[in-house]
């Protein structure tokens, strides 16, 4: 029978061998999620005896993490802005550079009515209908797989958010006082470079945005003013070199007040205009 603190150094030998990036935190992760303990309670007692069928089913996970199975697949949830949301390999899981887009747009969405493009997980639309009051709130996304996640975490955070499926706005009807959207902005060629969690793992159409990565915004600034009331926002998460690209595509199509938006690493993150 092994101890915790042997069961926890087995997990983070094996992460290590296969190149885990984070591989001892991914095993206390794993710890946490299959023994119900936190760090309180494992240095108070790291010699505690586990159960066998316990270490089988950690060492389980453990495997599966080495085959570069992300983390957030093998629990299930990931978290953002502070809570939990349900992932699959059908959506990307919801990133801490997303939540600079959330922290932005919650400045202007009170009382508003914003539509999600892209929205995957629901992670962005369910964050800003939980953090705040939205008069409406719309998730849209081609993929139905991607919806059924969405769904979920709609009714685990008890909010009401519209779900619709569509390419882009080709089923929307109405306008809003925003338009947000973390579209796909990889380009085609660098996908193959991506980490195997990513590249092998995540949805492929949440991730292309074609040749130059430009692809989504060019689509959706080009209509997005059909859908924006007199006034409206348009907010959008961008990789760290697409700033300028973006901000020029936004004033091409007579928005104004472009800004460019850094994130905790001073990178930038985030775009946003007026129409």
């Amino acid at each position: 029978m092994k101890s915790l603190e042997d069961v926890y150094k087995d997990g983070e030998n094996l992460l290590c061998k296969s190149e885990i990036t984070d591989a001892k935190l991914d095993a206390w992760y794993l710890m946490e999620y299959v023994f119900h303990i936190n760090r309180i309670e494992y240095y108070m007692n790291p010699k505690k005896d586990i159960d066998d069928s316990l270490y089988e089913k950690y060492m389980r996970y453990i495997k599966e993490r080495a085959k570069h199975i992300p983390l957030q697949h093998i629990i299930g949830v990931a978290e953002f802005m502070g809570m939990e949301y349900i992932v699959s390999p059908d959506v990307l899981i919801p990133r801490q550079d997303t939540e600079c887009l959330i922290l932005e747009v919650l400045k202007y969405a009170n009382n508003k009515s914003v539509l999600d493009m892209c929205t995957g997980s629901s992670c962005i639309i369910t964050s800003l209908a939980k953090l705040c009051h939205l008069k409406c709130a719309v998730g849209v996304d081609i993929s139905l797989r991607a919806l059924e996640i969405a769904k979920k975490n709609i009714k685990k955070h008890n909010v009401n958010v519209e779900l619709i499926q569509s390419n882009l706005f080709d089923r929307i009807e109405g306008r809003f006082d925003i338009i947000v959207s973390n579209p796909p902005y990889i380009k085609s060629e660098v996908i193959n470079e991506l980490m195997p969690e990513v590249k092998d793992h995540e949805p492929i159409t949440a991730l292309d945005g074609f040749e130059d990565g430009l692809y989504f915004y060019r689509e959706i600034i080009k209509v997005a003013k059909n859908y924006l009331t007199e006034g409206g926002m348009i907010f959008f998460e961008i990789g760290h070199d697409q700033g300028d690209e973006v901000k020029r595509l936004l004033e091409e199509s007579d928005y104004h007040s472009v800004q460019i938006l850094k994130d905790l690493a001073g990178l930038d993150r985030v775009v946003f205009a007026n129409l």
